[in-house]
């Protein structure tokens, strides 16, 4: 059943088709960018973040506008319905490539932010069949990772950060760093937030207990670029360069002032990185192709 769309939405959700799906016994909200356009390019799979709803990387969705982008809310976040039993990155793997059978996709470019990159170092592990490369966004390699401040991470781990704006307008710049906490861009990205249940949070954050991908990066036979913030305040540099050393075929970028959120502080940047990454060469191949 396709969502309608209110005048106060995001620019950029206009141009989505957001439906309600069941996919592998779930129901899932799901947007897509241009899907079925013809393109030299593979669609782009996006995770998002933790307790982040489609809106928050619409901006991102809308201006790759060469190829189709796929994302979804994770159950009890945004408006996919609330999860009746836990699920884990395994599961959801499984169930992205549900959905991308539904779509009639086969090969993706699979990219993922924070707790979605883990998600798609997962989603390339599980299945790579059907990646063809992988982009890696203030992320981390889960469970062997250097934390970030106890302070932003205390206020990272507390829901009221989506439900209450004083308290995020008030933290903004602990938790995203100067390079969006002081800028004109934070209440922007604030409208485009909406909380998720305190369940479907709880269950994101038991999804990734105890997980790490680190035991078999070495074996990922992907292209991957690897984007840091240097004054990410959540996921610390360090780690990209821990997974930009077991990854074979890896390139690690650092912004220069870019807190958690650079993939907004510092859009052109980011999406200059991530356009040339994706049209090295190779990416003319054969999306459809195994």
């Amino acid at each position: 059943m396709k969502e309608a769309l209110h005048d106060a939405d995001d620019a950029a959700m206009r141009d989505a088709d957001i439906t309600m799906q069941k996919v592998g016994g779930r129901d899932l909200r799901v947007a897509t960018w241009r899907l079925g356009m013809a393109s030299e390019h593979p669609p782009i799979l996006f995770f998002n973040g933790i307790g982040a709803n489609i809106e928050a990387v619409a901006p991102l969705a809308a201006a790759l506008d060469d190829r189709t982008f796929v994302m979804f809310d994770m159950p009890g976040v945004g408006g996919s319905p609330e999860p009746v039993v836990p699920y884990t990155p395994w599961t959801m793997a499984w169930t992205s490539t549900q959905l991308l059978d539904q779509l009639g996709i086969d090969k993706v470019d699979v990219m993922g932010i924070s707790w979605g990159g883990g998600m798609a170092q997962h989603f390339a592990i599980q299945h790579p069949g059907r990646t063809r490369k992988l982009v890696l966004i203030a992320t981390s390699a889960g469970m062997l990772m250097m934390p970030g401040n106890p302070k932003a991470l205390t206020k990272m781990a507390n829901p009221r950060r989506y439900i209450d704006p004083d308290f995020m307008l008030k933290n903004f710049e602990t938790l995203y760093g100067e390079g969006l906490g002081k800028g004109p861009g934070k209440k922007g990205h604030m409208s485009r937030l909406k909380p998720p249940s305190p369940r479907g949070y709880f269950y994101q954050l038991l999804a990734m207990m105890g997980w790490t991908s680190a035991p078999a990066l070495p074996f990922l036979r992907k292209p991957t670029l690897i984007l840091m913030g240097d004054d990410d305040q959540i996921v610390p540099p360090i780690n990209g360069r821990f997974l930009n050393s077991l990854i074979p075929d890896s390139k690690l970028v650092e912004l220069e002032g870019g807190g958690h959120l650079f993939l907004l502080s510092h859009k052109e940047q980011c999406l200059e990185e991530i356009r040339a990454f994706l049209v090295e060469e190779g990416a003319k191949e054969d999306p459809k192709a195994a």
